[in-house]
């Protein structure tokens, strides 16, 4: 496996040797070092001793009682004891406080002597003796290393291998056995989109190992441990979180790039265009930026910075490799004037070419347009017949006030020209405004080019009576012209027109929209109209028939009764059963299904409970005789 990471990392250093351009497009702005400067102000005010002691390292407490209040903060601190000594003796250090800790720098020189079972106490340790000036001899340092080692092989995690490097850069030859596991670090990265690296855990545990194992591999004096690829990959990430608010974050963010500047054979550089990368028409300068991550200038200047420009409609060149001049205002900044060669209007590419640094940035150069001819009428609008137009020049506004109502539409035409050549134009945005001047309502539309590149406007003022709300008035018409490639975006009131629509219909249509639907409540199917009385009795007395009938028939095969049991189950049985087909009866004249149901329920059980006892009242009779 470790054989594998080595070669995945050699081969990644053979391709980005050919192919890299280290560069990034991105520094840390003087708006960042601002930002960042107060975030160390207020954390030197903190009641946080991390807080304190990284604004420590950047700010510098100047305050008459910046000790006796660094001394208030140790004591209330919640940090393990040997993170509050670190953080004090950095905070002392730096301050420049003139009483010795002498319990603290006591409490250090102890922890020093003694094995830990971690490398991050191990690295606060020994930075809080470097700091109060305790002095480590060759033996201490020794058993230090064994001491790493010993943690190792039981932790090697990401945030204990980043504190064992630091620690390790401090050993010298004691910490070399740490340049082994260097590799096996960096292998963890994770890369993003395939321009980032970054390892798990995000900007503390990246700084901590990219920090820690370029101090370890300087000490050493051994290679840089990453290529410039990863360099510039590492650097994307850190430049993508500055906009951390911590003072930790801050200052070890701005440490890691700090790092990585620092390395000659790798360092990436930023180049990226100065300013918004608006050229105008009237002084076409380019401004480009060449600088170190943190946005300084770099040491030793650059001899040539040249570049060429193409446009991208055309795919000409404009310019091919002419060399920029530097700034004199800021010497990391180089520009260049392309009014010679009058640059038209569009989108531009540059390629930047920084002694050996490479970079393509995109520019647009801006122009003016202006109004040409511009039309605006009346007409009817089931009409085929010519509009009457009125001419309208620009910056000015029609004397005449127009008119139309519902029957009429209104059409308006112009054509944009470029101010320099008189090609007509198209831009991106082109609307016709139409305000209220009673409510100061807005509706707007957009204005369609045609083939010519005219922009032509028409509105049918009785199909998009609903779009104004059936408010008829005064409307003001204004054109609106705006384009990321013009200087002279503009918004031009040309005219007022009084729109009448259809007050009836307004009416109507506001009725509609406000009244609400009717409530909707669900019923039962309403029933069939009952046939005509007679009907109904003779075809009732036609069902009755067959009783009689039968009636009759016990009579003449004379029925014998007199085995009928008189005991509750028999007599409460036929009622049941006389009750249930009563119910049919009702069921048929007046109730519904469901309340016959309702009913029916105990009928049913009290008739099924009389008919099973009265049966087993006559089979226990049959049984005995």
């Amino acid at each position: 496996m470790k054989l594998l990471g080595f070669a995945i990392l050699l081969g990644s250093c053979l391709v980005s040797s050919v192919w890299t351009t280290r560069t990034v497009s991105k520094y840390i702005t003087p708006a960042d070092q601002d930002r960042y400067q107060k975030i160390f102000t207020d954390g030197l005010k903190s009641s946080d001793l991390q807080a304190v002691y990284f604004s420590s390292v950047n700010v510098a407490d100047k305050s008459p009682d910046a000790c006796s209040r660094l001394d208030a903060v140790y004591l209330e601190s919640k940090f393990n004891d040997f993170e509050k000594n670190f953080y004090y003796s950095g905070s002392w250090k730096n301050f420049g406080c003139k009483t010795v800790p002498t319990k603290v720098k006591q409490t250090v020189e102890a922890a020093l002597q003694k094995d830990t079972g971690s490398t991050q106490e191990v690295y606060f340790n020994l930075h809080a003796a470097k700091y109060l000036g305790v002095s480590v001899d060759e033996a201490t340092k020794a058993r230090l290393a064994k001491n790493l080692q010993a943690i190792l092989k039981k932790d090697d995690s990401l945030n204990s291998l980043g504190h064992a490097f630091a620690v390790a850069a401090e050993l010298g030859t004691n910490g070399a056995f740490a340049y082994d596991r260097v590799e096996d670090a960096f292998v963890q990265a994770d890369e993003v989109d395939g321009k980032m690296l970054q390892f798990e855990g995000g900007l503390s545990i990246t700084a901590l190992i990219v920090n820690g194992a370029f101090k370890l591999t300087a000490s050493l004096n051994k290679p840089a441990p990453i290529n410039a690829d990863q360099a510039v990959k590492l650097a994307t990430y850190f430049l993508s979180r500055s906009s951390v608010q911590t003072p930790k974050g801050v200052s070890i963010l701005l440490e890691a790039l700090n790092t990585l500047s620092t390395q000659k054979a790798i360092a990436p550089i930023c180049v990226k265009l100065s300013g918004n990368g608006q050229l105008l028409p009237e002084s076409p300068v380019l401004m480009v930026k060449v600088s170190d991550l943190l946005g300084k200038p770099l040491s030793p200047a650059l001899a040539i910075v040249s570049i060429s420009v193409t446009s991208k409609a055309t795919s000409e060149a404009l310019v091919s490799k002419v060399n920029m001049v530097p700034s004199n205002s800021d010497p990391s900044v180089f520009t260049y004037s392309l009014k010679t060669v009058k640059p038209a209007r569009g989108q531009y590419k540059v390629d930047v070419d920084a002694g050996g640094y490479k970079q393509t940035v995109k520019i647009n150069v801006l122009g003016k347009v202006k109004v040409s001819s511009l039309e605006i009428g009346v007409g009817d609008s089931d009409s085929t017949s010519a509009v009457k137009k009125h001419t309208v020049t620009y910056g000015s506004k029609l004397d005449t006030e127009l008119a139309a109502d519902s029957q009429q539409k209104i059409v308006l035409k112009t054509v944009l020209v470029d101010d320099v050549s008189g090609k007509s134009v198209s831009v991106h945005q082109a609307f016709v405004l139409l305000r209220n001047k009673a409510t100061n309502q807005e509706i707007i539309f957009v204005a369609e080019a045609d083939s010519s590149k005219a922009y032509k406007f028409e509105m049918d003022v009785g199909a998009r009576s609903n779009d104004f709300g059936y408010k008829s008035g005064v409307y003001s018409v204004e054109l609106i012209v705006g384009d990321a490639l013009i200087s002279n975006s503009f918004r031009w009131l040309l005219a007022d027109v009084s729109l009448k629509f259809t007050g009836e219909l307004a009416k109507e249509t506001a009725n509609t929209v406000r009244q609400p639907l009717p409530e909707i409540i669900h019923q039962f199917r309403a029933p069939e109209k009952r046939p005509p009385r007679m009907v109904s009795d003779l075809f009732t007395g036609l069902c009755l028939a067959p009783l009689a009938l039968l009636v009759l028939l016990w009579a003449k095969l004379r029925a014998n009764i007199c085995n009928f049991p008189c005991s509750l189950s028999g007599i409460g049985f036929h009622l049941g059963l006389g009750g249930i087909l009563a119910l049919f009866g009702v069921f048929w004249l007046q109730l519904n299904m469901f309340e016959t149901i309702r009913y029916l329920i105990p009928l049913a059980l009290f008739t099924f409970l009389c008919g099973n006892r009265l049966l087993r009242t006559i089979a226990g009779r049959s049984s005995e005789k």
